[in-house]
């Protein structure tokens, strides 16, 4: 069987090519498939002032595995676009999975799957990591509609995301199934209702010396962790506050907060990034409410204001994916005060390392989180409840075992056997 991932390839930052890059090696170890990725060459509009390529990463991600890798698709070519649907026609998959995380990909993505739904040998399948956009914007709706319309399967992490799904295409027939079955009743589209599996990428190192890291770093007997790409809808700022109001009741806490500020990454002083800046910063006024328009979001000036500045150690930066183990291994929980949630890169890294979560309770996270079990739920923006459930993770800790148990099924294998030997 020969299939092709389609998103970002592993040369990219974040949790989507990480996701594809996973998902490819999954069906290239099954030795039965023929594997390529399908990349983009430019992700998002020009004017997007952001560095998306993983320059600080050594590790070759695909190393020891047969996949093929081609990466041709930019945003700002039509005719790049073109030129994808010919590779991937040319190749004569039998599957094509796309990856669906941000609307504005819907254009250039729907064209692609559009052209391949010409080929009815081919399945077009979309891996929803949301349907319902993070932000608001009045074009999001038509971009999601247009974009993934074309799938013929469609795979949901989560129950909210089928809803979501049901809420945008109000006349279409869903029949969901969680072993990847594919029903075979005419006008009706399946959706996999699957997880989000847990990453392989990155895993705990025997040889790390998690005490000499805490010693090192001043951190003290009780650790969280808040990691990943710093966006306001993941709440730093409800986690620093959170922090603050424990930190005041108890000194043996610490946090780390580890992760690149997402609108911070390009020299601010070139002409260049401050074209994009201007530019940008005119479309989000056009197309965004301004409590989205993030840009201005500083979460960690709150740990001056706070006086929080010898309990926190801060790694504002992209982590090469070789080091991102140590600041899991040296966390005691990780953190996930989000306002609202898609399944999480950040829940499924934690639960390689057996790490257990505390968690606002929206979203995805009442799914997977079971309160006092593998971990904690909080009101959301309820900064005195977030504070209470991060004592709660001390006083009543979870057993490791626990995490182990809850994702137990959740493998990147069972997760492309339900993919490859459901499939039409």
């Amino acid at each position: 069987m020969k299939i092709v991932c389609f998103g970002p390839g592993p040369k990219f930052k974040g949790g989507i090519s990480n996701y594809n890059t996973s998902l490819a090696k999954a069906l290239d170890r099954r030795g039965d498939c023929d594997v390529h990725i399908v990349s983009w060459t430019q992700q998002y509009p020009a004017i997007i002032p952001r560095e998306f390529v993983d320059k600080t990463s050594k590790v070759d991600l695909l190393d020891g595995t047969d996949i093929k890798v081609h990466y041709l698709t930019n945003y700002n070519n039509p005719l790049s676009w073109e030129e994808t649907y010919r590779k991937i026609r040319d190749l004569q998959p039998d599957k094509v999975i796309f990856q669906w995380a941000i609307a504005i990909q819907g254009l250039p993505m729907g064209y692609i799957a559009r052209r391949l739904r010409q080929h009815r040998e081919i399945e077009v399948i979309f891996d929803l990591h949301f349907v319902i956009q993070k932000e608001s914007s009045s074009l999001d709706r038509r971009f999601t509609r247009y974009g993934i319309a074309p799938a013929n399967t469609f795979i949901a992490h989560a129950y909210k995301t089928v809803d979501e799904l049901r809420e945008l295409f109000p006349d279409r027939k869903l029949s969901v199934t969680e072993d990847g079955a594919r029903t075979q009743v005419q006008k009706t589209t399946p959706v996999i209702k699957l997880y989000h599996p847990i990453y392989e990428l990155f895993q705990p190192r025997a040889d790390f010396d998690v005490a000499a890291f805490r010693r090192d770093h001043g951190l003290r007997e009780h650790v969280f962790l808040f990691f990943g790409f710093i966006r306001k809808y993941k709440g730093l700022h409800n986690v620093i506050r959170a922090f603050a109001e424990l930190a005041g009741r108890r000194d043996d806490v610490s946090l780390i907060v580890c992760g690149e500020s997402f609108w911070d990454t390009l020299k601010t002083d070139k002409l260049s990034t401050k074209l994009k800046n201007a530019t940008f910063g005119l479309a989000k006024k056009l197309f965004l409410k301004k409590a989205d328009d993030e840009r201005d979001y500083r979460p960690l000036d709150l740990i001056d204001d706070l006086q929080l500045r010898d309990r926190v150690l801060v790694k504002n930066e992209f982590v090469a994916n070789e080091e991102v183990h140590k600041y899991f291994q040296a966390s005691d929980a990780v953190v996930l005060f989000y306002s609202y949630a898609t399944p999480s890169g950040v829940e499924s890294i934690s639960y390689n390392f057996q790490l257990p979560a505390v968690a606002t309770r929206v979203g995805h996270f009442p799914e997977t989180i079971e309160d006092g079990y593998n971990g904690y739920l909080a009101e959301p923006d309820d900064i005195e409840d977030m504070a209470r459930q991060l004592e709660r993770m001390i006083e009543s800790p979870i057993p490791r075992a626990n995490v182990k148990e809850t994702t137990r099924e959740m493998s990147w294998n069972n997760y492309a056997t339900a993919i490859v030997e459901g499939g039409l």
